[in-house]
């Protein structure tokens, strides 16, 4: 793998320092080169559970599984008390504590293989600063282009959210109830196992995924959290294997609240009169909307 930055230390140095603008951090530029290896596409079919042949050289790779590749390789050194990389490299040092993965936007341009070499471009397109219900906010909009021998194969935009850590005592607001008119439907139960084999498999080290105590004495959660990017592809894969014939040209989906470890939750999904899209989403054990996306389906 191949990290290739447009970024001078001296100028992140200095940024750290005071007068710190976040809007420095725009336009900057990442490109990491992976081997669209086998492995990953196995270990992740093994993990979910999902029957079929072994996959080979030269077979299409799932949409979504460039989530698989085109890692950040930090040094445990240079992991934040969170677990993520310390920021101020590529993506910019917001000072907020919690971070999370709030939606996204894939196009899929054109098909990936097995075997292939390929590159990820990742601009940060934008970053907003705003107040909630629950204090400061920071958005940071991500763009990833990825491209493989045949050009362009998927832009994924990406959001990000950072936010203050809730008081002790609040309380959270129950989710918006889940559609009930779905077509298709699979019950998913949250492993330890499940959770530690997506972690691994994305290299992912942020401790809400994995150490009870800092999640829920740190962060203020009531247990483990199931990764966002996990649930997505639960959707997906839901839309795969209930529309086998189907081509997806777009998938976009939205983060409303979290999934837990251990509590079995629903992944459902309904497609429109025509064909042409799917609604799919995550109901929580209380029927709840946890999350929610759209597939669209190629002419």
């Amino acid at each position: 793998m191949v990290i290739v930055q447009d970024l001078k230390q001296e100028n992140i140095v200095a940024a750290l320092g005071e007068g710190i603008n976040l809007q420095d951090w725009v336009g900057r530029t990442q490109t990491v080169t992976d081997l669209i290896a086998p492995f990953p596409v196995a270990a992740l079919e093994a993990s979910l559970d999902r029957d079929g042949p072994a996959p080979k050289m030269g077979d299409v790779l799932p949409p979504l599984y460039h989530w698989l590749y085109f890692l950040g390789t930090a040094a445990t050194e240079a992991l934040d008390v969170d677990g993520h990389p310390k920021r101020g490299d590529f993506l910019p040092p917001v000072t907020l504590p919690r971070r999370m993965w709030a939606s996204s936007d894939v196009r899929f341009e054109g098909d990936l293989h097995i075997g292939d070499m390929a590159s990820q471009t990742s601009t940060i397109e934008s970053i907003a600063e705003k107040t909630g219900r629950t204090g400061p906010l920071v958005f940071v909009n991500l763009r990833h282009d990825v491209t493989g021998p045949s050009g362009l194969c998927v832009v994924d935009r990406q959001t990000v959210v950072y936010r203050e850590m809730p008081p002790k005592d609040a309380s959270t607001p129950p989710a918006k109830p889940a559609p009930t008119d779905d077509a298709f439907h699979r019950v998913v139960s949250p492993s330890a196992a499940l959770l530690f084999r997506y972690s691994a498999l994305i290299f992912n080290a942020h401790r809400i995924h994995y150490d009870h105590a800092f999640t829920t004495e740190v962060e203020g959660y009531p247990g483990l959290i199931v990764h966002g990017p996990l649930l997505a592809t639960l959707m997906l894969e839901l839309c795969r294997r209930e529309m086998p014939e189907a081509q997806f040209s777009r998938f976009e989906f939205r983060a409303q609240s979290p999934i837990f470890m251990d509590h079995p939750f629903v992944v459902a999904g309904a497609p429109s009169g025509d064909g042409n899209t799917a609604t799919v989403w995550v109901t929580d054990p209380n029927g709840g909307t946890a999350m929610r996306g759209e597939t669209t389906v190629a002419s």
